[in-house]
């Protein structure tokens, strides 16, 4: 009998107590069972790794180690997975129940499809619905749609072949032995880095399939707090590929930088920071006025939450957008 599992889902854990058991348990209520979890312990220091070793379910494997970082866990789930197939969940976010049999069919009726995605929900600190979602595009995805828009949206929406993650790994360039996946001179874009290179060197196929079926959870003082630092970041990533896919770049790249911007502005409305949001708006549309006539409604949208950010007293501010963004959160 073969008991290998799957899909393996990989599952790195850093302080986040108040939020991974429910991470967990979203997994053992996956209608798809062939399943295992590999919780990577990345070198936290609250009661994270108490509450997952409450968890007895055997398909759950604990794995630790120094604080790598998100890619570095990544990396070695992904190094010790025994799935066909890789899913990521991060350990602030939960799935819906059919998440995994969802991907799981689209993956097996349609081998050309290397990495598979959904919509998601957006939910505040308390696990609460907002009345925002990511409804990205699912079909017809090339390169410049990952570079532009990253459809694939959150580390918590991707079920992946193994075979085709494969196509991207590479030697660690200083730790012999270690097979990266992940960039780990990467601690944010780390994603979106991936998704690039998988698209634009490998010739992976992106495909998503109908349906909100993560819990993407908006929390004050996550990574995408420092606003500067993710644009860093994101432009790291954007040279990078640049080595491997020059012409995508340099036809895409400007349009690319203005939709990141105006993320990035959207971001800094979460955090009320009326005068940068309105900044990065500004400048998100003298890099791609064009992004005016693509989506106009998102665009007019942003720039008039960052004028009310700007103009009106935080505590109105936040009263009147708190059902949108959350209590004063960034994600």
């Amino acid at each position: 009998m073969n008991n290998m599992p799957l899909i393996s889902v990989i599952m790195p854990v850093y302080n986040v107590e108040e939020y991974v058991g429910e991470a967990i348990q979203s997994v053992i209520d996956q209608s798809f069972a062939n399943w295992e979890l590999l919780i990577i312990d990345d070198g936290g220091q609250d009661a994270s790794m108490v509450i997952c070793r409450m968890f007895t379910d055997k398909r759950i494997r604990i794995i630790s180690q120094a604080n790598r970082g998100l890619a570095g866990a990544r990396n070695t789930g992904i190094a010790a997975a025994r799935g066909n197939y890789i899913a990521l969940l991060d350990s602030d976010d939960r799935w819906d129940r059919n998440k995994l049999l969802m991907h799981m069919i689209h993956l097996e009726a349609d081998s050309s499809v290397d990495v598979s995605y959904a919509g998601s929900r957006m939910i505040d600190a308390a696990g609460q619905p907002l009345q925002t979602a990511m409804r990205p595009q699912l079909t017809g995805i090339t390169a410049a749609d990952i570079l532009k828009r990253n459809p694939v949206g959150n580390g918590s929406a991707a079920v992946m072949r193994r075979s085709s993650l494969n196509r991207a790994a590479f030697a660690h360039p200083d730790v012999p032995g270690r097979t990266c996946w992940f960039d780990e001179s990467f601690r944010q874009s780390e994603d979106i880095e991936l998704w690039l290179r998988l698209s634009a060197a490998h010739g992976c196929r992106f495909e998503g399939i109908d349906g909100l079926l993560t819990d993407y959870r908006i929390i004050a003082g996550g990574l995408s707090a420092n606003i500067a630092r993710q644009y860093e970041s994101w432009e790291r990533a954007i040279a990078k590929s640049a080595q491997a896919a020059p012409q995508l770049i340099a036809r895409h790249g400007r349009q690319a930088m203005a939709y990141q911007l105006r993320y990035l502005a959207r971001r800094a409305i979460q955090l009320g920071d009326g005068g940068f949001a309105w900044s990065l708006s500004l400048q998100a549309l003298r890099a791609g006025p064009a992004m005016m006539l693509a989506e106009p409604r998102k665009t007019l949208t942003t720039l008039a939450a960052a004028l009310a950010a700007r103009l009106l007293p935080p505590a109105q501010f936040q009263a009147l957008t708190a059902r949108y963004l959350g209590n004063g959160a960034a994600a």
